[in-house]
């Protein structure tokens, strides 16, 4: 769609665009395999040499406008779903990293994308090397070497919520020739749009609040088109690749060239791609995505604010209290909304934690965050539990927090539930 229509716009009406006589609602192509009307035809789709789709692990035209509205709202030159939110960290970072080579991490991270850094990734020979997101400049460049290739954050951390300095990072990253990637999952284009202040690669977990209805899981990799990426440091994206025919991804697709090589190569022969159904579904739950987005930040607010000023809170955490020491950033990069997630602890040890929990009514204890309802989880003994005491402190995780997910229920509900369970678990 054009750049004049709003965010609120393209939420509803951007990536299937129906002509004459087509269905005004996206279609779902519950198909594995397309039709064509001739064998060059084929050959040319297989060498890349024309656009379309060759069989639905690679691409399909209900998946394809889902990456079209996403990218639409990110603001970049094209975007891969994928089955899940952890494949699509997954495909961005094996695009340009090989054994041997290593990316710098902030350390606040998901207890499930630390486990991925640490383990699996470790075991294909790439190396995570932490820092805190407030570390100083110099601190960080010690780290970076010949073989680092990438900078990871998360725009909003789960479940701490710090918000990270994106130019500064950015910065960082392209004063050493490397992108920035950032998971926007708990920000959402409607919030932030991280490629403004100089990010390279985006990610989303769709499961989350693109859905937001916890129906469908998912994932994307959206790419800005702006880093040079023939700097020397990506052989992977400028050499020739013998695997269509010695072509060359910057030469051949130019801005696009981190992108395809995402979908073409490792969409290709891995197969992490998102169902045509989940994709159908993700759109739909796109379409009141705004509207939803600024009701969870005003429930968010006003629950955060109801926290701090309860006296059996030790303390709460979310970018949209003044309070907080993240607030600075977040009137820079969250003009629209703080986010509907809060870290909070209540005084007493994690037992007072998990009394607070199962005191719960229309709260709902799950292994989730970001939909429609109201949910809340205790990191430490749940997402987190496969870090060690060190690991977890590093993340930022403490024994007794507790973090909400605030839905789009009347938000005097919402308070009343915490007021009750806060006052049941420490009796």
């Amino acid at each position: 769609m054009t750049k004049e229509y709003s965010i609120e716009t393209k939420c509803i009406q951007s990536g299937y665009k129906p002509k004459n006589g087509e269905p005004r609602v996206l279609p779902l192509y519950q198909s594995t395999t397309f039709k064509y009307d001739s064998a060059d035809e084929v050959g040319k789709l297989f060498d890349l040499e024309m656009e379309g789709h060759m069989y639905s692990r690679i691409s399909n035209p209900t998946v394809e406008a889902l990456e079209e509205k996403i990218n639409d709202l990110e603001g970049g030159v094209g975007a891969v779903a994928t089955s899940s939110g952890q494949s699509a960290i997954t495909l961005a970072i094996l695009t340009i990293c090989e054994k041997g080579d290593n990316f710098i991490t902030a350390s606040n991270l998901y207890g499930g994308t630390v486990n991925l850094f640490n383990y699996t990734l470790k075991k294909l020979g790439i190396e995570a090397r932490y820092i805190d997101i407030n570390d100083e400049r110099q601190d960080i460049e010690k780290l970076i070497d010949e073989n680092t290739k990438l900078i990871y954050g998360e725009t909003i951390g789960n479940p701490g919520v710090d918000v990270i300095d994106i130019e500064k990072f950015a910065n960082i990253a392209h004063d050493n020739n490397i992108p920035l990637i950032l998971d926007n999952t708990f920000a959402t284009p409607v919030l932030c749009r991280p490629f403004d202040y100089g990010c390279d690669i985006l990610i989303h977990s769709t499961t989350k609040f693109l859905d937001g209805h916890a129906s469908s899981v998912g994932g994307v990799v959206v790419d800005s088109g702006k880093f040079d990426w023939d700097n020397k440091r990506f052989s992977c994206l400028v050499d020739k690749d013998p695997s269509y025919h010695g072509l060359s991804y910057t030469e051949t697709f130019k801005e696009k060239a981190f992108i395809t090589k995402a979908r073409t190569a490792y969409i290709r022969d891995i197969g992490f791609v998102m169902s045509p159904f989940n994709a159908y579904l993700t759109n739909m739950g796109m379409e009141t995505l705004y509207i939803r987005m600024k009701k969870h930040c005003e429930n968010a607010q006003k629950i955060s604010e109801y926290l701090e000023n309860n006296d059996k809170v030790a303390w709460v955490k979310y970018p949209g209290l003044k309070s907080g020491e993240n607030y600075e950033l977040t009137e820079k990069y969250l003009k629209n909304g703080a986010g509907g997630i809060i870290s909070f602890g209540l005084k007493g040890d994690a037992n007072i934690g998990k009394k607070f929990i199962d005191s719960l009514e229309l709260i709902t204890l799950v292994v989730h965050v970001a939909d429609v309802r109201s949910h809340v989880l205790h990191p430490a003994s749940m997402t987190h539990r496969q870090l060690t005491e060190e690991e977890q402190k590093k993340a930022g995780i403490k024994p007794e927090q507790i973090r909400l997910s605030v839905g789009i229920e009347d938000v005097d509900d919402i308070i009343r539930d915490l007021d009750q369970a806060i006052e049941s678990a420490l009796k």
